[in-house]
């Protein structure tokens, strides 16, 4: 309900046309993963959101794009998520660019969509995590209860 209710009330505050919205979500909107219930239906509704309100506020000159990263190197998440080894391996495994991502990676797809470069952009959920997404769970359900039964 947060993104909803900032959303609603900042509306009458956006530059139309022009205004950019960008949510940031996570990748449990589009991948089930046990334990991970809370989640995966907030994030689920932030991107639903996201879709809706593009359709609903485009004829106001209102861009909204929803980003989700992925693994992403030093974040809480990731240290939480990720913290023994074979948890680590099972995701290092299933990204496919070889690589966690990094805040930066994350950061270059907000400044590009809240530039004009993107200015025909609205309504997108993107991922940010080297190909992870695409590959079923990325070894992420694995991670999630090694954790739990650590």
């Amino acid at each position: 309900m947060g993104t909803f209710n900032v959303l609603r009330s900042a509306h009458a505050f956006l530059r139309k046309p022009g205004a950019a919205v960008i949510s940031i979500s996570a990748p449990q909107a589009f991948i089930p993963l046990p334990m991970q219930a809370h989640a995966c239906a907030a994030k689920a509704g932030v991107d639903m959101l996201t879709r809706v309100l593009a359709i609903e506020w485009g004829a106001d000159g209102i861009r909204l794009n929803s980003v989700i990263p992925g693994p992403i190197a030093e974040t809480e998440g990731v240290s939480r998520l990720m913290a023994s080894d074979y948890a680590n391996d099972a995701v290092q495994r299933g990204i496919r660019l070889g690589r966690l991502g990094t805040k930066q990676d994350v950061a270059n797809l907000v400044l590009f969509l809240a530039s004009p470069w993107a200015g025909y952009i609205s309504g997108s959920v993107i991922p940010v995590d080297g190909g992870w997404s695409a590959n079923s769970d990325g070894g992420f359900a694995t991670a999630l209860t090694s954790s739990a039964s650590a």
